[in-house]
């Protein structure tokens, strides 16, 4: 391997090094400001998101965005190692962020300064590494979006195997509430907002909405959390519970949250409906360059900073989504070295 990429990994691990949870990410913020000094590129700062400009910048030309995220979960108890001791064994990289999403952080950063000093892009490369992307939180890429200037189109880091998701489905969070009144278990008296919940839930337990997604799938509903009653003889007035919706493209959030409502019984409080699902047509430029470089195109069921862009996106990166969140995470150094390549790989071909 080139000491370029001895150098991207250093930064991968040096990254892993220091605890970036949601919201707590200036550690790992100032790694990346650093590097990219070091590389004498400019950088820009809002809170912990940072992005940076090619040095031919020009106003006239389209722009690509190229985006990852340095935050992180917190780890799970389930982990044999120190999470925060990247350690490589069998070409293996095991560290908390390593395959969600730092691979893909580190290959966009290494493409981005591959095309850094070209003069004849056709188009403009801005690198944003992004804060509070597992919360989806108020200071993370939303909160820097009118920064960025004029975007045509994004690609999104997350770990997909190196497959291009040119679709992703969306999510609400529902709280709703039962209501009954109140009486004695003994007596045939009061209303259970218990039974009330039964029916809502089994209504969103077997409704299927009329249109499904030729990328997504239908749209899907699951009840999550339920809560109710105060002792064993009284009849519950009240009872709550909570509703993940994943939605598809096939729908808006809020056209979905009106259908729930005109079907629910119970009050229902949506606490966004700002994830937005989103997807390509197959016209389109992204969708094109996969398929001039063979690379599999497919729907994504979980959700990313693509769902608070508000311009065409997909996502592509090295690792495996389902390393992510788990214990003792790790991605393969090799994974890291074909995510750079396929990175630039997309990159000249636009520019071709």
């Amino acid at each position: 391997m080139s000491s370029s990429f001895d150098h991207i990994v250093d930064l991968l691990m040096r990254i892993i090094k220091e605890p970036s949870f949601s919201g707590q990410e200036d550690k790992s913020a100032n790694i990346i400001e650093a590097f990219c000094s070091d590389q004498h590129i400019p950088v820009f700062r809002r809170d912990n998101n940072l992005w940076a400009r090619n040095l031919y910048y020009n106003l006239e030309k389209p722009t690509i965005l190229l985006n990852s995220h340095h935050d992180t979960i917190r780890p799970n108890k389930d982990w044999t190692r120190d999470p925060f001791t990247p350690i490589i064994e069998n070409d293996k990289l095991y560290g908390l962020g390593s395959n969600d999403a730092g691979a893909s952080l580190v290959a966009l950063l290494a493409a981005f300064l591959e095309f850094y000093k070209f003069g004849d892009l056709n188009y403009n490369i801005v690198f944003l590494a992004s804060a509070e992307e597992e919360i989806s939180g108020p200071k993370g890429i939303a909160s820097v979006l009118k920064d960025l200037g004029d975007i045509d189109f994004g690609i999104v880091g997350e770990p997909t195997g190196l497959q291009m998701a040119v679709a992703e489905k969306g999510l609400m969070v529902l709280d709703c509430v039962a209501r009954g009144e109140s009486g004695h278990a003994a007596r045939e008296s009061g209303k259970n907002a218990i039974y009330v919940a039964c029916k809502d839930i089994d209504w969103i337990r077997t409704y299927e909405f009329p249109k499904s997604s030729a990328t997504l799938g239908p749209v899907k509903m699951t009840v999550t959390m339920i809560n109710s009653g105060t002792q064993h003889n009284v009849v519950p007035d009240k009872c709550e519970f909570v509703i993940d919706v994943r939605s598809t493209d096939v729908y808006r959030n809020e056209e979905i949250l009106e259908v729930i409502k005109n079907h629910l019984e119970s009050e229902v409080r949506e606490r966004s409906t700002r994830l937005q699902p989103s997807s390509l047509p197959k016209d389109h430029l992204l969708v094109k360059v996969a398929d001039e470089l063979g690379i599999n195109t497919f729907g994504s069921q979980t959700l990313s900073d693509q769902a608070l862009l508000p311009f065409d996106t997909v996502k592509i990166g090295p690792g495996d989504s389902n390393r992510s969140h788990t214990a003792d995470e790790f991605v393969y150094l090799q994974e890291i070295e074909e995510g750079i390549n396929r990175y630039i790989q997309i990159l000249n071909q636009l520019n071709s």
